[in-house]
């Protein structure tokens, strides 16, 4: 890749309109890929989008001895784990690069190798993610864990065994951590202040199509009964609801209308709800949603980011750049990561109104109120954005500047695009499908 590569020049002012799709989610795919290790034959998953993160495990699955195919339809991966092996450590953190996806891979390794390596981890920085608490938890299964100059070496002396764990947060990254080391662990987990986001219901579903004994109750406990084998899995990914909104908020900011194939309305009900409520339109059909801007004034309104089923932290980004364009003060209090408001510095070079708060704005004090993050905002709007320079911070924010250059006025240089390739597919062809104007340097897009 030359420097070029990863600029984008985008000339804005014009609505995007027509049609895309998305596929399977982002934060089940990769999740779902990592569970075909635990099986003893091999597992066929649908809906597979061309993602970095799909690549990654794609890579880490094979250097541990899984053959990886793709399978009859398009989007269809086929994993077959029969033959799983250590892999050399210099490969694994080649491989591995800035995704924090190794570390779910470790519950399973010590399962069937009985050891684990992960390399020091990356990924977004939008706030503390800890992965000392993956280790913990893991240690409470009966793992052995050295830190070493490269990484974590972990091992299995004897079979895991299923223990009790409550987490402080209901964090999506440590619930999946503990469905994938219980499943096989001896006797029963008991898991308190679960995730339960749709991708979390979706992995549980493709390890109970393997074999396992999973039980979610009301109050976000979850209890695994561990088994002794699993086999493979059928499956088809739940669709993108993430991307879905990033698309949704594009149609608003750009006074546009996107029809978003494959976009399912129970997983994206809270999102709906907030998007009437700002002045946007949506038809639901069963084939996808579609969203557009209905003409008129967007209205501001108070949003609070929280866990499923609360406004999803992964929708703040793109829905805030819509709502530079909304009349009056719009309030966002962030309480999922504490960090995520940083990328409203670079709207306001482009002439947004956004100030920034350490106090808890909204309905609810959160775990950041008095811990000296910038974690509230007051959008005042509405503004005319112009083009500027802008490198992207992290993968929703990025998405989030693409709209932005594409709202304002004049040419915008977005740069970093690459790391939006993590989470959104073909999203420049789509841009080019949409009617977006936009080129990378020497090489026009559309």
């Amino acid at each position: 890749m030359t420097v070029n590569d990863d600029v984008l020049l985008v000339h804005g002012g014009t609505p995007l309109e027509g049609e895309i799709r998305v596929r399977g989610a982002k934060n089940l795919v990769p999740k779902a890929m990592v569970a075909a290790l635990l099986g003893s034959s091999p597992s066929r998953l649908r809906n597979v989008p061309d993602i970095r993160d799909v690549r990654v495990v794609r890579g880490l699955l094979q250097l541990h001895g899984v053959t990886v195919r793709p399978g009859e339809e398009p989007g269809e991966l086929v994993m077959d784990p029969s033959h799983v092996e250590s892999a050399n450590v210099a490969d694994i953190d080649a491989h591995a690069g800035s995704s924090r996806i190794p570390i779910l891979f470790c519950g399973p390794l010590l399962h069937r190798l009985g050891h684990a390596f992960i390399p020091g981890l990356g990924g977004c920085d939008i706030g503390g993610r800890p992965i000392d608490f993956h280790f913990e938890v893991l240690r409470q299964f009966g793992a052995k864990i050295e830190k070493r100059a490269d990484g974590q070496y972990l091992e299995a002396p004897q079979r895991l065994r299923g223990t009790k764990i409550r987490l402080p947060y209901p964090s999506v990254g440590a619930t999946e951590q503990v469905l994938l080391t219980a499943v096989l662990a001896e006797g029963v987990t008991e898991l308190a202040n679960a995730a339960v986001e749709p991708e979390i219901e979706d992995l549980i579903c493709v390890l109970q199509k393997m074999g396992a004994i999973i039980a979610m109750d009301t109050d976000r406990t979850i209890r695994i009964t561990g088994v002794d084998s699993l086999g493979g899995y059928n499956h088809r990914a739940l669709p993108d609801r993430l991307e879905a909104a990033s698309w949704a908020s594009a149609a608003l900011a750009t006074e546009g209308n996107i029809y978003v194939h494959g976009a399912q309305q129970r997983s994206m009900m809270t999102f709906l709800n907030t998007y009437r409520k700002v002045g946007g339109a949506f038809e639901i059909d069963d084939q996808g949603i579609r969203f557009w801007h209905p003409g008129g004034q967007l209205k501001s309104i108070a949003l609070e980011t929280d866990v499923h089923p609360g406004f999803q932290t992964d929708w703040q980004q793109p829905l805030v750049v819509a709502l530079t364009q909304a009349t009056g003060l719009s309030i966002i209090h962030e309480t999922v990561y504490e960090s995520r408001l940083g990328f409203t510095s670079a709207l306001n070079q482009m002439g947004a109104h956004i100030q920034l708060y350490r106090e808890c704005l909204g309905g609810s004090n959160c775990r950041f109120g008095q811990r000296n993050f910038l974690h509230s905002a007051v959008v005042s709007g509405p503004t005319k954005l112009q083009g500027a320079d802008l490198v992207i911070p992290d993968l929703r924010g990025g998405f989030s500047y693409l709209i932005a250059a594409l709202a304002a006025q004049g040419t915008s240089r977005v740069h970093g695009i690459d790391l939006i390739n993590r989470g959104y597919e073909n999203f420049m062809e789509k841009l080019v499908e949409l009617g977006a104007k936009v080129e990378l340097p020497g090489k026009a897009l559309g």
